[in-house]
């Protein structure tokens, strides 16, 4: 059975869309991040929360304030990226839920009335976004190179020093490099990820 998208946005938002980790060093303007953003904004969350929040790293001078908070090769990636972004979960998304989502004017202070709560839905819809930002990354025709391999206690102190945020990942964004790709792993089949009841 074919997929209402055609075979080639299929391969350039999957199929043949891999994790770079070089890039060229042409700009990532901010007019393309507005047009990623609002076509992934209309992504489905609970609530429509809405709880992901992004920092762009331009300057040298906030791009080494990151790389200190880096494992491993992320440092040298991130500084050659013509732009990173920090992902992070608002912790206080609650207080647009009104106008967000007017079906439930009184939601704020009845879900997510809790600080815990709060942190654990918020985590789980700004995780969610991040997949939907990558996706609109690839479909401007950019590489995304996703990395979880940060201090994100240290990143929070550097960039979100009132609490008020919490990131989970850091995305270097731009054309692919040379030898920006590692060949491909492989995935689950079909039958070994999806089952029936």
């Amino acid at each position: 059975m074919s997929l209402a998208l055609d075979a080639a946005a299929q391969d350039l938002l999957f199929r043949e869309a891999q994790t770079a980790n070089t890039f060229t060093d042409e700009p990532v303007t901010d007019e393309q991040v507005q047009a990623i953003y609002d076509l992934v904004k209309f992504g489905p969350t609970a609530f429509n929360q809405s709880s992901l929040r992004i920092t762009l790293v331009r300057s040298q001078e906030a791009r080494e304030r990151l790389v200190q908070h880096a494992m491993g090769a992320n440092g040298p990636k991130t500084l050659s990226a013509p732009l990173t972004a920090i992902l992070s979960v608002d912790l206080d998304f609650h207080e647009h839920l009104p106008r967000l989502f007017p079906a439930l004017p009184d939601i704020k202070d009845t879900f997510f009335a809790e600080a815990a709560a709060r942190e654990v839905a918020g985590t789980q819809n700004a995780t969610l976004q991040a997949g939907y930002f990558i996706v609109g990354i690839r479909a401007a025709g950019l590489a995304a190179g996703p990395m979880t391999g940060f201090d994100f206690t240290g990143v929070d102190k550097e960039f979100f020093g009132d609490g008020k945020q919490k990131s989970f990942l850091v995305i270097n964004i731009g054309k692919p490099g040379a030898d920006a790709f590692f060949p491909r792993s492989p995935r689950l089949g079909f039958d070994e990820a999806v089952t029936s009841v």
